[in-house]
């Protein structure tokens, strides 16, 4: 077995989440940048599929079409439960594809897309306060599938967006339990990837039992995807972003 990996897989041990070998059962979970849909992206063969940009659908890389998903705007916390579309191939550094009237929905920042997407079991009960079609789906044929389940806290009590321009974001490596364990996968991260600044790694206690290994700040999407493929490739799955706000 490679060196390397083996030393992830000691790892998985005293890490809360993050690493290969991801727990099927539990329901997908992720932070980071949403893909916000363009038909030019298909054409010129960046996505294989396409969308209707003037309804509110999305789509997913890994989870089946009519998977139900939360997205949430973790700057104001408006949220939105949708079922997927489908399921479509994106480049693996966004965590969804969105149409724009989801963008407008969640008042999100088309330059900073900040995004949560949740998958919700189907055996997992949630609660629905309020359902809403869109004005758009109701000119579909009755026989279509309706994709908007529920939407919370969008059409009143808009919050003002504060500009990116002084946003910083983190790629959170992993969780751990333990002090120790985040300096020593840090230190192995310096060693084997010689082409990462290592003066971008920090270790953050956020409590007694969570310990997180940080990559940043960065202050633009560009700046950071470099980081965040080479971090992928060093055996992660799931790498969440943050903001400093």
């Amino acid at each position: 077995m490679n060196c390397k990996f083996a030393f992830l897989f000691l790892l998985l041990i005293s890490c809360t989440h993050n690493l290969n070998g991801s727990n099927n059962s539990k329901p997908f979970s992720s932070k980071g940048i949403a893909y916000i849909y363009s038909v030019a992206d298909f054409n010129n063969k960046i996505i294989n599929k396409k969308l209707n940009n003037n309804l509110p659908q999305i789509a997913h890389n890994k989870l089946s079409p009519g998977s139900l998903i939360k997205l949430t705007n973790p700057k104001t916390n408006e949220s939105i439960i949708l079922r997927n579309s489908k399921k479509i191939e994106y480049p693996d550094f966004y965590k969804i594809l969105i149409t724009e009237p989801i963008v407008d929905k969640l008042n999100l920042e088309y330059k900073l897309p900040l995004i949560e997407v949740i998958e919700l079991k189907k055996n997992k009960s949630f609660v629905a306060q309020k359902t809403k079609i869109f004005k758009e789906e109701k000119k579909i044929h009755s026989n279509a599938p309706i994709e908007i389940v529920k939407i919370d806290n969008i059409s009143k009590n808009k919050k003002k967006i504060k500009s990116s321009s002084k946003t910083k974001l983190f790629i959170i490596i992993a969780e751990f339990y333990s002090n120790k364990s985040a300096h020593l996968l840090k230190k192995r991260i310096t060693k084997e990837l010689t082409n990462f600044d290592s003066n971008k790694l920090s270790v953050k206690t956020v409590t007694a039992n969570k310990i997180t290994l940080l990559s940043g700040p960065y202050s633009s999407i560009n700046l950071m995807k470099n980081d965040y493929i080479q971090l992928k490739n060093f055996g992660f799955e799931e790498l969440d972003i943050t903001t400093n706000e």
